[in-house]
């Protein structure tokens, strides 16, 4: 998810103000730790902040029109660095002694900073953190560290204490709902079901717009769910073999029963068709709705969450979705 400035940024107005008043004051940390889920932000937002520490403007930065923002735009701005790693699950202290310790000591060829961003950083081993622990204990004056991490708690404390921490906050349904409809140009109803899903992760929203394997998945759940009283176990067999020949994400297929049980509920406690998420199945909810009572209904949803469990644990994915879809049919 590409931004050219703060504005560009949903939902985060009290990290950025932080980082904008970092820059305005000249009061620039040497690590910064951003951490949130994946495609929550981290990065545009570490981009962002890299590019305004290195923009020529006096005034609003970035400017994105100076030659240094221009390179940074184009991913060759001499002075920002991203490190890299050959190995997909580990960063290893080679990579940090490499692209950090053995370059952080050359002074900026053309910026006020040189600044480190490290991606994923959890995948540090051990090794790799100790070794970046060193240039933190003592970088240079004009070096700027930025880890991006998803989970802080996976970093050694020696490293959390040496760092500013600024957490991605979800962002509320609405506002991702209204950045999909003004920025992408994504329809009211789609909008609502991807704003929903992504459960306050903006980037997510935006990948699940124009991911097809997710419309199909979405229209697999909805023909199950509006058929369940029908299904025979054979039948219910076959749907648990087709999400497993599509490779359809287990928790994502739950995520979608369980909002549309929750549209369900919502639509049989007051008949609100406004807060309904899955607005085009209006007919087929307010038949749900009748069909079941509420007691069936929390039945329903604390079956889906049983199921989330046991597949977490392993448990068999076909007996365990087998009786989920049995408890929905019992209701």
């Amino acid at each position: 998810m590409k931004a050219d400035h703060w504005r560009d940024i949903v939902g985060q107005g009290q990290l950025t103000e932080n980082l904008q008043n970092a820059l305005k004051h000249n009061k620039i940390s040497h690590a910064y730790m951003l951490q949130g889920e994946k495609f929550s932000g981290k990065k545009m937002t570490a981009d962002i902040f890299a590019r305004a520490l290195q923009c020529e403007s006096s005034e609003d930065k970035p400017c994105n029109r100076c030659r240094s923002c221009r390179q940074a735009m184009n991913d060759n701005h001499p002075d920002i660095i991203y490190v890299q790693h050959d190995k997909p699950n580990v960063i290893s202290v080679d990579n940090i002694r490499q692209q950090i310790n053995g370059d952080i000591n050359i002074k900026p060829y053309s910026g006020a900073y040189k600044v480190y961003i490290v991606d994923e950083a959890e995948k540090m081993n051990v090794q790799a953190q100790n070794a970046l622990l060193k240039t933190l204990e003592e970088p240079p004056a004009y070096a700027v560290i930025m880890l991006l991490v998803t989970r802080g708690e996976s970093m050694l404390p020696t490293i959390l204490s040496r760092c500013v921490t600024l957490n991605i906050k979800p962002v509320s349904d609405d506002a991702i709902k209204d950045y999909l409809m003004k920025k992408i140009q994504v329809p009211d109803y789609r909008a609502g079901v991807c704003a929903s899903f992504a459960r306050g992760n903006i980037g997510r929203a935006v990948q699940l717009v124009s991911n097809e394997g997710f419309d199909k998945m979405k229209s697999e759940v909805l023909d199950t769910m509006k058929k369940i009283d029908e299904l025979e176990v054979n039948q219910m067999a076959e749907k648990i073999r087709h999400i497993t020949e599509e490779k359809f994400d287990a928790g994502d297929y739950l995520d979608l029963c369980f909002i549309w049980y929750r549209d369900v509920l919502l639509y049989k406690a007051c008949e609100d068709k406004k807060n309904i998420i899955f607005k085009e199945e209006i007919r087929d909810i307010s038949k749900a709705a009748s069909r079941y009572s509420f007691e069936g209904i929390e039945r329903i949803i604390h079956s889906i969450d049983r199921a989330r469990s046991r597949i977490g644990a392993n448990v068999n994915f076909d007996l365990t979705m087998e009786l989920m879809l049995l408890d929905m049919k019992a209701g």
